[in-house]
């Protein structure tokens, strides 16, 4: 039985567009270039945090992070940049009688912002920068069943990320549902890890209620 879903936030919940481009434009680049040089550098399985390196070596993306505060270009993300499918299946999903969470890599800001825009949908916020740990990091999900009242092979994590978000968590022992959408979903969405390894693969996150439901019914 699946009695939980948590989900990632960036390229899941959040569409990041927007603050994507921000960062071009606090490197002083073309945005079509940064957004070409990011996805290269996913294709290549590294790390997306070696984009900015690329444009400026040594570049250090918490301290930019405090750099853009101070100049009042924080990080920010509202209603407008949530994926148009985000509110009615939170709503479904609880209607389910689901437990439901929100846990990705995230700074305390990016938390704040979250816990303001979901108030009454989820049961639980946590980022990386709350618990010490992040994604890919086995214990991050460790953190993520610590929090979750139910057992790991009870819990569906959502996450549009391969390496970050369903091989931890399948580690872990948990379900995963892969959604198609964003850099890393459009990139690694036919290989055949991304495949086999979720338990779900979704183009909407309102597919996720009828799958839920239909494994809770037959296992499968």
């Amino acid at each position: 039985m699946i009695r939980a879903v948590m989900f990632d936030v960036g390229e899941c919940l959040v569409d990041e567009t927007r603050e994507y481009g921000a960062w071009a434009d606090w490197l002083d680049v073309p945005r079509h270039t940064f957004h070409a040089m990011f996805g290269a550098v996913i294709a290549q399985g590294r790390d997306y945090r070696e984009v900015f390196q690329e444009f400026r070596p040594g570049f250090d993306l918490y301290a930019e992070r405090e750099k853009r505060a101070a100049a009042g270009q924080p990080e920010h993300f509202g209603e407008e940049d949530l994926y148009a499918d985000v509110r009615q299946m939170l709503a479904r999903l609880r209607t389910d009688g689901l437990w439901l969470g929100i846990a990705g890599n995230q700074t305390v800001r990016a938390g704040k912002i979250l816990r303001e825009l979901f108030t009454s949908d989820v049961d639980l916020i946590g980022t990386s920068d709350d618990w010490g740990a992040s994604k890919p990091d086995i214990a991050f999900f460790e953190r993520v069943a610590e929090v979750t009242p139910f057992g790991n092979d009870e819990i569906l994590y959502v996450g549009d990320r391969v390496d970050n978000d369903l091989r931890p968590a399948v580690a872990a022992g948990m379900h995963t549902a892969l959604v198609h959408r964003g850099p890393w979903a459009t990139i690694q969405w036919s290989t055949e890890e991304a495949k086999k390894l979720p338990t779900f693969r979704v183009e909407s996150l309102l597919d996720l209620s009828s799958l839920i439901s239909h494994f809770n019914e037959t296992g499968r």
